[in-house]
């Protein structure tokens, strides 16, 4: 169990210094060099997880699509809203979240291995299929053209935030705008009225969720609600 649990970390640290890499560098300037630097592996233990950068790239994407600090919410139009707001707040501050956006955005990089955007869709939409199931949506929803809308919108406004162009908005009170404009069309009245979508929204549920895991290791069930 011991050695499994290292095998997990040492891939994670990998996967983590990639993401760094080609965050900063793409896809196509970034070198296994680069990445063995920043993780403090060995080139055998590199190459025990991923055979080559491409198959690196696929790993950041794969660990792109992630609820990780997301907490159950009786409205699922808010547990939706919650997936944006958290990712938005850690985003900024951990580059295997942003660098699957770098490299969806890179034309070379999306004729190797595709891209995050996909998984991202299916999820959301799946999330929606449920609010509309419990009466959160308006009866002219599509859940998976607003998820394939809404997906384009975040991923405009994290790459518009994150350039010379920004007006000094931190990407979680872009990411609440973003929102505030897009549920008004979607959501029942009812429903809108009781929705945080609050810029710090993201920050107090990772924060619940972070209190909920130490909770846990300490053997307290307990759940925390956002």
């Amino acid at each position: 169990m011991a050695k499994q649990a290292r095998a997990i970390q040492t891939r994670r640290t990998i996967l983590e210094a990639a993401g760094a890499v080609f965050d900063e560098f793409g896809y196509e300037s970034a070198t296994i060099a680069e990445i063995l630097s920043r993780a403090g592996v060995t080139k055998g233990a590199l190459y025990f997880h991923f055979a080559s950068k491409e198959e690196l790239a696929r790993g950041v994407l794969d660990a792109a699509i992630t609820t990780e600090g997301v907490i159950p919410q009786e409205s699922k139009l808010q547990e939706w809203v919650d997936v944006g707001m958290v990712l938005a707040h850690r985003l900024p501050q951990e580059p295997l979240l942003s660098a699957p956006i770098r490299l969806s955005a890179d034309r070379r990089a999306r004729e190797l291995f595709g891209t995050s955007w996909a998984g991202w869709i299916d999820y959301l939409a799946e999330m929606l299929t449920v609010a509309k199931e419990q009466g959160e949506l308006l009866p002219h929803v599509d859940p998976r053209q607003i998820s394939m809308l809404f997906v384009s919108a975040w991923t405009g406004v994290e790459i518009v935030a994150t350039a010379a162009v920004s007006d000094g908005d931190a990407l979680e009170d872009r990411i609440a705008m973003l929102y505030d404009c897009f549920l008004p069309s979607i959501a029942v009245p009812g429903v809108l009225g009781r929705l945080d979508t609050a810029p710090d929204r993201g920050g107090r549920i990772w924060a619940a969720h972070k209190a909920q895991a130490r909770a846990a290791a300490d053997g307290d069930g307990q759940v925390v609600r956002g």
